[in-house]
């Protein structure tokens, strides 16, 4: 143990000189009232950690964002989904800082956007202004906030990235959040880690009871083990004034006083980000909607939030000897929540063995693996999977039972269907779908080449060919036609698609584009009068919505307006 404790020591060491040195009072606050979180740093989300914080906007639109420094707009990013309405600020220090999900941009920035959306006919557009084009001050308007993209309810997605754009926890530089609450411990989890272990006489894993002591630690029974294991904990952390469930900043194993692992939230790369679903049980995660952090590495995991991990985190636990195991759960303020394990080594000869499916589909996750039969056909891709798999596939017919969702996918997974049973015309209404929820087809991407279509897939799941014969619906909302409507600030319109979704619209009054935003959360198309393009009193508004089979609808309407 005193070579495993000189080593820890000078780990420890190396990590905190290897931390970032940050500026603690460079950026000012992002907006005008208390910073209250409905988001951490580090959360882990679907498949990705969350790289800022998210900050409540009071259930509210319109509040006014601030540039947190002084710098210049380095890039602005506008699509339906993900992060919405974006904008990048990059500052002089090397820091760039993002503010998302925003309802509109400060005037400047606004004419800025429309005249290049307008330029490309476009509403969704990717801008990079010429370096110190749009400068800003620090504390300057730069927008308001909304719920745009993929935001789940008004609020600000604020981040602070580094010279590589790799995102920093923005508690680093200084800002203060109210939290005196120490995370919550949900469960814990043992894993057996070969076929030559087992906790509690099974090679299963198991889940261990926490006994909750006065002084608001846990404890457990003892736990009988032998070989190599590791452990799992499902925690979060909530903050004052808010009940979210937010992410916990770190968390530390130590086996008999010395320290051998340690997972810290201060930086990470969206490059890396993916790899969470090696840090999570996923498989636990896919049925109960839990997510469970493995104290230890899996092979091949190249996460650089771990830090200070010794044997990569796992104990092999020896026959006849004794092991206490702590685990201690910390948010960024220091409040903390400690488990202590008590661990006794014991040899059995009657260990339940694990459940393995064995099918004729073994994939070496660091081999390609192609099949077909029933005329489709996948190609597992060298480094799709995280670990060797034998795959569950039936085919029925028009239908791939591919596995199982509680195995995940890293980089996508090849379908291919023969479709040459099918007419020409037939084909171009045609496409691959994930089943979802009561067999309901989900359209997934379809690459359509002669007599073959292919979709890349990153989950498991049932997937068959479907039909979308109906084209989408148009439903004007504050308008008809023949109608005065000069008291109206902007023109709204309702659109859905039944089966394959909405893939583009296009709009024009008299013949000329306007712009028209779309917000997918509410189907719902808005141009906004202040654009300054409808001038005449007398109007032809035409609207044409295509949906991703290629089904299109054209609504057609004159309106009257005074301006």
């Amino acid at each position: 143990m005193k070579i495993i404790t000189i080593l820890s020591v000078f780990l420890t060491g190396l990590s905190l000189y290897a931390q970032p040195s940050v500026p603690e009072d460079y950026f000012s606050s992002p907006l005008e009232v208390p910073l209250v979180l409905s988001g951490t740093f580090g959360e882990l989300r679907s498949n990705h950690f969350h790289s800022g914080l998210d900050i409540k906007t009071q259930q509210r639109q319109g509040l006014n964002v601030l540039a947190t420094a002084e710098g210049y707009v380095s890039r602005i990013n506008i699509q339906h989904y993900g992060y919405g309405k974006a904008l990048y600020v990059q500052h002089p220090n090397g820091y760039t800082t993002v503010y998302a999900h925003l309802q509109k941009f400060s005037p400047e920035i606004e004419a800025y956007v429309k005249k290049q959306q307008y330029a490309n006919e476009t509403y969704e557009i990717e801008l990079f202004p010429e370096t110190g084009e749009l400068k800003i001050s620090q504390n300057e308007l730069i927008a308001l906030s909304g719920n745009t993209g993929g935001s789940g309810g008004p609020h600000l997605h604020y981040e602070i990235r580094d010279g590589s754009q790799r995102p920093m926890n923005p508690k680093l530089f200084g800002y203060q959040i109210k939290d005196s609450r120490p995370p919550i411990i949900n469960s814990l989890f043992a894993y057996p880690l070969d076929a030559e272990s087992h906790v509690n006489n099974s090679a299963e894993r198991q889940k261990i009871r926490l006994i909750p002591l006065q002084d608001g630690s846990y404890t457990t029974e003892k736990i009988d083990a032998c070989g190599n294991i590791g452990f799992g904990v499902s925690t979060v952390d909530q903050q004052d004034m808010a009940p979210n469930k937010n992410g916990v900043y770190k968390v530390e194993a130590s086996v008999n006083g010395d320290d051998i692992f340690s997972i810290k939230f201060n930086r990470f790369s969206f490059a890396e980000s993916r790899h969470l679903n090696q840090l999570i049980d996923y498989e636990y995660y896919s049925s109960h909607k839990s997510r469970v952090k493995k104290l230890y590495v899996e092979p091949g995991n190249p996460l650089s939030v771990y830090d200070n991990v010794i044997s990569e985190g796992k104990l092999n636990i020896e026959d006849s000897l004794d092991y206490n195991y702590n685990i201690r759960v910390t948010d960024f303020s220091g409040n903390e929540r400690l488990i202590r394990i008590p661990i006794r080594g014991r040899n059995s000869g009657e260990i339940q063995p694990k459940k393995i499916n064995k099918t004729d589909y073994f994939v070496n996750a660091n081999q390609a693996f192609a099949a077909e039969e029933n005329g489709i056909d996948f190609y597992v891709p060298a480094g799709s999977l995280y670990e060797n798999t034998y795959l569950d596939v039936k085919f029925k017919g028009d239908t791939i039972d591919f596995h199982t969702k509680e195995t995940p996918i890293h980089k996508n997974i090849t379908l291919g269907f023969d479709v040459s049973k099918y007419s020409p015309a037939d084909r171009e209404k045609l496409f691959i779908a994930r089943l979802g929820y009561g067999g309901r087809p989900l359209y997934t991407s379809t690459y359509k080449k002669g007599d073959r279509f292919t979709t890349g897939i990153r989950t498991f799941g049932e997937y068959t060919l479907a039909a979308d014969v109906t084209a989408p619906k148009i439903t004007p909302v504050n308008f008809s036609d023949g109608q005065w409507i000069s008291s109206n600030h902007n023109l709204r319109v309702k659109i859905s698609d039944d089966l394959s979704g909405i893939k583009s619209y296009r709009a024009t009054v008299n013949g000329k584009f306007i712009l028209m935003e779309y917000e997918y959360k509410n189907n719902t198309l808005t141009h906004n009068f202040e654009d300054g393009v409808v001038t005449e009193t007398e109007n032809d508004f035409k609207l044409i919505v295509t949906d991703n089979v290629g089904n299109s609808s054209t609504y057609e309407a004159k309106f009257f307006r005074k301006n």
